[in-house]
């Protein structure tokens, strides 16, 4: 049985501008220039503060030596490392090292990723930074710790000494993640979702609902956007091997039933998994939101009477309930419009297998039995995953690197503007960097706790 997952924090492709950065206020003048001594002891300056209060409470669960999300991220949040690890360190995020944001920038909170980690400010990101912070809950630090940080870094962002007046921490307003429900298209399309689940304290869900497109006839896609719920993992879908007649590839789901993957007991839920068997991959993302569009042209056929699958999964590490939802948007265009018919790429190795404690690269080769025009390509590979490469092999031996990643979370999708152009014997190959550092064997699976190594893309 075979399991495929496509990714993408940001996933597909850059995420259209939200709304521009919302206008941050002036450095601190009067009130911040010094901290009153009847609020804090001089061994308590403000980023001991800051440390204490946000840092120690709200971060270095994930962040501290040896956590998967620290070896990730390669940033530890301890008391003994956190100042050294993000004052003036530049980013692993892919966008904001794009931008040219560090993780603090001295002087500068709108340039610092950690401002922007912190802030849920409905409208405030232009750009998907990746994941909000703290993780696994619906609410961010207070607006007056989020004010209490911004202003340490206007100040210089020392290490020492008290450079914000603590009154700003009396607003303890609780930001949200706030959540606008994806508007359908007004133009040609549909949309179709998976309606509010929820997601227990300290677990992961991972379901799937079988939705009817409704189609009488072929529908070819230009566009797919879709958006969930803040705490997603990812959002994928699929339609059915229309060939494989046999068990259970001659079997649907019930349509709009919610089929769970685990039992309460946690115990896999094998007769709800049987259809990943007769899968094909359609689309999906990573990120909460994502639009990815395909050149003029070119569109995805999906054939009359249509049905998809959908697969998405949450992982709440918050001490509360988390809301789960998604929406999926499918532009359309007429027939005459479209001149290449594309086809997804879904290229996976199950078969390998990581000792404990150890560092593992493996390479695969996926050779191309006929001309492959590749549109753009992802990646997908779970928390114990350091570096995702992919490269281009052509049939005299030479190779090109053409995509790395090393945000298992959130990998970036590498959009072509030159459309890479592969011949019968050419292959892409994977070159995947994993350290377990646990004490056992893993190998590929469905939990988080499990490994994978898939290619996905678009291609004709």
């Amino acid at each position: 049985m075979s399991f495929t997952y496509m990714s993408s924090a940001r996933a597909w492709m850059p995420r259209a501008a939200l709304l521009a950065l919302a206008a941050l206020a002036a450095a601190c003048g009067g009130d911040g220039a010094a901290e009153s001594t009847t609020n804090t002891t001089v061994a308590d300056g403000t980023f001991a503060r800051i440390q204490r209060d946000i840092l120690d409470k709200s971060c270095v669960s994930c962040h501290r030596a040896g956590d998967a999300n620290a070896r990730q991220s390669q940033l530890v949040l301890t008391g003994d490392s956190a100042y050294a690890q993000m004052v003036g360190v530049a980013s692993l995020q892919q966008f904001a090292r794009a931008d040219g944001f560090p993780r603090v920038k001295p002087y500068r909170a709108d340039s610092s990723l950690l401002y922007h980690k912190l802030s849920w400010v409905p409208g405030h990101h232009s750009r998907d930074y990746g994941q909000l912070m703290p993780m696994g809950t619906t609410k961010g630090v207070t607006a007056g710790q989020l004010e209490y940080v911004r202003r340490w870094i206007e100040a210089g962002a020392p290490r020492v000494g008290h450079v914000v007046d603590t009154a700003v921490l009396a607003d303890v307003r609780l930001q949200s993640a706030s959540f606008t429900p994806l508007a359908a298209p007004t133009a040609a399309g549909l949309q179709l979702k998976v309606d509010s689940f929820a997601v227990s304290p300290g677990s992961e869900r991972e379901l799937f609902v079988y939705r009817r497109v409704g189609n009488a006839t072929d529908l070819y896609v230009t566009r797919i956007q879709s958006r969930m719920r803040p705490g997603s993992h990812h959002l994928l879908m699929y339609t059915f091997d229309e060939s494989r007649t046999a068990f259970p590839c001659n079997q649907r789901p019930a349509v709009n039933m919610v089929r769970d993957i685990r039992n309460a007991d946690g115990s896999l839920n094998i007769a709800n998994m049987l259809p990943m068997a007769c899968h094909v991959f359609f689309a999906g993302a990573m990120t909460q939101d994502f639009d990815y569009r395909f050149p003029p042209g070119v569109a995805l056929r999906l054939p009359a009477n249509a049905s998809l699958d959908f697969n998405v999964h949450y992982v709440n590490r918050a001490p509360i309930d988390l809301p789960g939802e998604a929406f999926a948007n499918l532009y359309t265009a007429d027939r005459a419009q479209v001149q290449t018919v594309a086809r997804t790429l879904n290229l996976a190795n199950s078969n390998f297998s990581l000792p404990p404690k150890q560092r593992t690269t493996i390479r695969t080769v996926f050779p191309m039995a006929v001309r492959t025009t590749v549109l753009g390509l992802t990646s997908h590979m779970h928390a114990l995953g350091e570096r995702y490469e992919i490269r281009v092999r052509r049939a005299d031996g030479t190779e090109t690197s053409v995509y790395v990643n090393t945000d298992w979370e959130h990998p970036s999708f590498t959009n072509f503007e030159t459309p890479l152009v592969l011949q019968p014997g050419d292959a892409l190959v994977s070159v995947v960097t994993w350290n377990n550092v646990t004490d056992r064997t893993v190998g590929f699976g469905l939990l988080s706790s499990d490994e994978m190594n898939i290619i996905f893309g678009y291609a004709y």
